[in-house]
């Protein structure tokens, strides 16, 4: 037996000393490179006979069960090594694959047949050239030019043992067995052929781009159930709001409609002015002809609004539809009893809603919390009253604001759809951390970049630090378009162009056109210098009770006096109106050279003393990195 390191010793050099004319080459490996046939060309053309089995499933017409998917694209990386390997990518930009493929094309049709495993039962790799004396290598994993040692790979190492006769007729009575057995292999010699020769014939740009469509997105249809795609069937296509919708608006319905049903929940976070309402009429329209009970949760202000498209009136575009939502208010979640609108409260079955549509969604944003008393709140007693009891209800959030400053915040609203119980997702979007964890991960991700400095703090540095787990989850339960997007990829010609927002003009008049006229900084100036009782009421303290009420609401944390909260008061009291001239503020600025660490009282005046028995206080400005100190002088009375 003799060991093949693939580095100084290369399995090529030894197959082209052992392969000779009239040999019988039999292969078992994961995958075939027309790259590693250019390599021993010359041996390979001598042959009598190739016999290759493929040891997982490969070039079958099957489509893979909803159980076996995770195999399936193992399956179609194995299938494209057939035009090279990932590492054989140099080759491949020499644009020599149409010649070589079009060699090993002819050479299959004379002396190769190909076989593949089509069961999931695995299979070791190994090779044997029958000849005078035959001669097996194992393990061998592919039948590539990484694999024969001409290629670096991204192995640290590859030992191969050749095993000479005797011992290596085993491996051939092997292989033997294994190639006649039909219950396990499949001969798929018709579509290696057929695959190899798409990369020279010629073929119509319309084959190229579906060619190019199905290796882009093949992985992703396959994972796509009919089950949760919208049925035309109940003629929702044929409703009066469907009709008056927009290309990009019909494949929100649609998106929506698929999510609704594989993730119970959805939301639309289109940009303001992108038409949510009437996408989420659209997506109602399909439930309701699946005779489901809807409701539509709103604020008080924009009830008229749904309720004018559920009416018949003169005013109602589509009153044909017949819409017959429920609509109630957010704070209707708080109530037990009484009317909204002509709604009994204490007679209605929350949870008797298949579907719940919920307008300003980011009302919700806070969660579940309870009070000291046990009082739920709205987001509570909408999980508790209308979602988990009850038939599956699906929810459909609408707003343009889902998240303030906290990624909790649209976390808070997707755990509607998982009734606060995620596991079921992780499974679904194949996550390896649950929901909860992801976005906790995410805002602590956010946090750390917010204390980046400014020319760091880009949203292209955001989304690189960001889990991919987190993309996952928002591509999986959110839409979320801006009309930059809408311009780019939709036709806007039955929309025309969208609106450009101007900038706001902003006018300063002066009080007066009167020459030497005072003008709105003298006024505030004179107004600064007052000292009125009801803004500076510790200017009127003695000084022997200025102690007890310098600091009333001094925390240890901040440096805010009632005195500083005064003046604060004070200078927002002369602020000027809107479209006016800002006052000019005056500061004393102390130069550097002069600044005193330890300030010292004029005559006749004294320090007084903090709370803590310091006579000044002094430290760094948190936003602008100025010295700062603060102090009080007291008129010395003894």
């Amino acid at each position: 037996m003799k060991i093949i390191n693939n580095t100084t010793e290369k399995l090529a050099d030894d197959l082209r000393v052992t392969i000779k004319k009239r040999s019988r080459v039999s292969m078992a490996a994961a995958c075939f490179s027309v790259y590693a046939f250019e390599e021993l060309k010359a041996q390979l053309e001598n042959l009598d006979e190739l016999r290759f089995i493929f040891t997982s499933p490969a070039f079958l017409d099957e489509k893979p069960k909803k159980a076996q998917r995770e195999f399936y694209i193992p399956r179609l990386n194995r299938e494209r090594t057939l035009h090279g390997s990932e590492f054989e990518i140099k080759l491949r930009s020499e644009f020599r694959q149409r010649a070589i493929s079009q060699e090993c094309a002819h050479w299959i049709r004379e002396k190769a047949r190909f076989k593949s495993n089509k069961t999931m039962e695995g299979m070791t790799g190994f090779l044997t050239v029958d000849s005078d004396s035959p001669v097996a290598y194992a393990p061998v994993n592919g039948f590539t030019r990484e694999d024969l040692g001409c290629d670096r790979g991204g192995r640290m190492f590859s030992m191969i043992n050749r095993v000479d006769a005797p011992e290596s007729k085993a491996y051939l009575e092997l292989f033997d067995q294994l190639w006649n057995d039909q219950s396990h292999l499949k001969d798929v010699t018709d579509k290696v052929l057929e695959s190899i020769t798409t990369a020279y014939q010629e073929n119509s740009p319309e084959f190229l781009y579906f060619y190019a469509l199905y290796n882009i997105f093949g992985s992703f249809l396959e994972q796509v159930n009919e089950d949760d795609l919208p049925s035309e069937t109940n003629g929702f296509k044929e409703s009066q709001v469907w009709n008056k919708l927009y290309t990009f608006q019909k494949d929100a319905v649609i998106a929506i409609i698929s999510k609704l049903e594989q993730y119970n929940g959805c939301i639309l976070a289109d940009s303001v002015g992108l038409g949510k309402t009437f996408t989420a009429l659209a997506v109602i329209k399909y439930y309701e002809n699946r005779n489901l009970r809807v409701l539509v949760l709103c604020p008080k202000k924009l009830s008229d609004n749904w309720m004018t498209y559920k009416a018949n009136y003169v005013n109602n575009p589509i009153a044909g539809d017949r819409l017959r939502y429920d609509v109630l208010y957010h704070t209707d979640l708080s109530r037990d009893k009484g009317f909204s609108g002509e709604i009994d409260l204490s007679k209605l079955n929350w949870s008797a809603y298949d579907l719940v549509v919920i307008d300003e969604s980011h009302n919700f944003r806070n969660g579940g919390d309870v009070d000291n008393e046990g009082k739920e709140n709205r987001y509570t007693r909408l999980m508790n009253k209308v979602i988990r009891p009850g038939a599956r209800t699906r929810v459909l959030m609408l707003s343009a604001t889902p998240v303030n400053n906290r990624f909790y915040d649209l976390r808070n609203q997707l755990a509607l759809a998982y009734e606060g119980d995620s596991s079921e997702w992780q499974g679904k979007l194949d996550i390896s951390r649950s929901v909860e964890e992801v976005f906790r991960n995410a805002q602590k991700v956010f946090n750390e970049w917010s204390k980046l400095d400014v020319a760091s703090r880009t949203t292209d540095q955001l989304m690189q630090m960001l889990d991919f787990e987190f993309f996952q989850i928002l591509d999986a339960v959110t839409i979320a378009r801006s009309r930059r997007h809408i311009e780019k990829y939709y036709d806007v010609s039955e929309i025309g162009k969208f609106p450009t927002r101007l900038p706001p003009i902003s006018k300063r008049p002066p009080l007066t056109d009167l020459p030497g006229a005072i003008s709105y900084s003298e006024i505030y100036d004179d107004l600064l210098s007052l000292t009125l009782s009801i803004y500076t009421p510790t200017n009127y303290i003695l000084p022997s009770k200025l102690e007890k009420y310098a600091k009333l609401n001094h925390e240890g944390k901040n440096h805010l006096t009632q005195a500083g909260r005064e003046q604060g008061i004070r200078r927002r009291r002369y602020t000027c109106s809107a479209g006016m001239a800002k006052p000019e503020i005056r500061y004393q600025v102390t130069k550097a050279e002069t600044w005193r660490k330890e300030p010292k009282a004029r005559r006749g005046m004294h320090l007084y003393r903090f709370d803590d028995g310091s006579e000044y206080k002094s430290g760094w400005h948190e936003l602008s990195g100025w010295p700062w100190q603060e102090y009080y002088e007291i008129k010395d009375t003894t």
